[in-house]
């Protein structure tokens, strides 16, 4: 029984560092984003059918991995950099992105 409550907290202080990475990141980092004139509809199609929803797989995968190795990288003293990859680049790429530009 004892375990369990460890597992719980355990999982639940993962859940919460995931959720105050996902929403502290800063709005600066988003900020070049512009518009796409020149996609075709093709294009459109396929990145909304398609690549937003890997977009969406990849930032869960990447928040998760980001979470479990945080401890390592911030002994290693590079969790901006992970977090900028991990999180911050698939944010990006599925949520901030022009449709169709590919």
């Amino acid at each position: 029984m004892n375990k369990l409550k460890t597992t719980k907290r355990v999982l639940g202080g993962a859940l919460l560092a995931a959720v105050v990475t996902v929403v502290g990141v800063p709005t600066q980092a988003f900020a070049d984003v512009g518009g796409n004139e020149d996609a075709s509809g093709s294009a459109m199609f396929v990145d909304f059918l398609f690549l937003r929803p890997l977009g969406l797989v990849a930032t869960v995968i990447g928040t998760a991995t980001f979470v479990v190795t945080s401890p390592f990288s911030a002994l290693g003293g590079n969790i901006r950099g992970a977090g900028a990859t991990l999180v911050v680049e698939p944010v990006k790429y599925t949520f901030l992105r022009p449709l169709g530009d590919i």
